[in-house]
């Protein structure tokens, strides 16, 4: 196992070089320059002239991207041209705010996708069956911009003032503030560094930092802000896991030994859950590490219509300002955790089927 993990890690490094490549080149092939974006109407030639001489921007590009991979290895991905900050910090407010969001859709994908699946195919061609492809079938062409302005209209506007009014932008209410989970428990922390940008990192995650400190006014809040893009943001997945979940059953169903079992006595339960969802998990297991990584493409939608100031959202602005860095920077770190996730589902192969563990 430790020879397999070692090679999938080897293997995953010629990836990485390939999005850097290929994302410093695309980032630079946008029409304009970021001193136009950046400067408007005060862009003079002698003042971009300048500018690109400050950035770095006037070297040939092979000597730009030397010195971005030799950034990257020194752990410095730049400082942004538009917001003035170095882009680590800017990771490291924004980021959680995608992957808590992204994490939270992919949770409620699996948790209704899954079992509409497995109904569908055990009472196959029934009424519910039916019933539950329309809907995935409709879940999957509906596009997640227009599903969340609707579930704001219901649910902020129509249903304001009743009990299952819900927030419709922002991730807290005005007046609410949260601690820090390390200024909550009075931790001693470096003035910069590895620990304490990993601390900060950390507790962006509001759900999970309001959880560990007990501040249940805050974690109501942010989950009552989750739910709407949440549920936007699950809809194709969880259709789409629907849909592979009722394949990858029928077949396995239709299986000698799915007969043999039932010839046996034993009970639909165990048949059902024990025999076949397990030998049936492998494509949904593969499906759901692809899911996330549409979800966290398909949040720069859900976070502009809901407001959240997350990594989609902040990449989109970095695009149209040409603001290299950031770009360069999100991606860069976005692929890296893709990467780490196709290991994570790869190992988790050799859990599920024991032939693959034995090979």
């Amino acid at each position: 196992m430790t020879q397999y993990i070692i090679r999938r890690l080897l293997a995953a490094i010629p990836v990485v070089f390939g999005v850097l490549f290929v994302t410093f080149a695309l980032a630079r092939s946008i029409p304009g320059d970021p001193c136009t974006a950046y400067l408007g109407e005060k862009a003079t030639e002698a003042i971009c002239d300048q500018f690109f001489h400050d950035k770095g921007l006037d070297q040939p590009i092979a000597v730009q991207f030397g010195i971005y991979l030799r950034d990257i290895l020194q752990g410095d991905l730049g400082e942004s041209i538009r917001l003035k900050q170095p882009v680590t910090q800017i990771l490291i407010q924004r980021l959680p705010v995608t992957v808590e969001l992204g994490m939270t859709a992919l949770f409620l994908a699996l948790l209704l996708g899954i079992p509409l699946g497995i109904i569908s195919a055990v009472r196959r061609n029934s009424p519910i069956d039916v019933a539950t492809m329309v809907g995935a079938n409709i879940g999957v062409s509906m596009p997640v911009f227009w599903l969340g302005l609707m579930l704001q209209y219901l649910f902020a506007l129509r249903l304001k003032d009743t009990i299952l009014s819900l927030e419709p932008t922002g991730r807290l209410s005005p007046g609410v503030r949260v601690t820090p989970f390390y200024q909550f428990y009075e931790m001693e922390l470096a003035e910069a560094g590895l620990s304490r940008s990993l601390m900060e990192f950390l507790s962006n995650f509001y759900v999970f930092n309001s959880i560990i400190t007990g501040q249940w006014e805050v974690l109501g809040n942010a989950l009552a802000h989750l739910v709407l893009p949440a549920v936007a943001l699950s809809t194709i997945s969880m259709a789409v896991i629907a849909r592979m979940t009722r394949s990858s059953m029928l077949e396995v169903l239709g299986l000698d030994y799915i007969r043999t079992a039932r010839a046996k006595g034993l009970d639909r339960y165990t048949v059902v859950v024990k025999h076949a969802f397990r030998n049936a998990l492998l494509p949904i297991v593969t499906l759901a590490g692809l899911q996330l990584g549409l979800v966290l493409s398909g949040a720069i939608l859900t976070e502009s219509v809901f407001g959240l100031s997350g990594a989609g959202r902040t990449l989109y602005e970095a695009i149209t300002a040409r603001d290299y860095p950031i770009i360069q920077g999100f991606v860069v770190v976005i692929s890296v955790g893709y990467v780490f996730i196709n290991l994570l589902i790869d190992l988790s192969y050799a859990y599920l089927d024991p032939r693959i563990r034995l090979n």
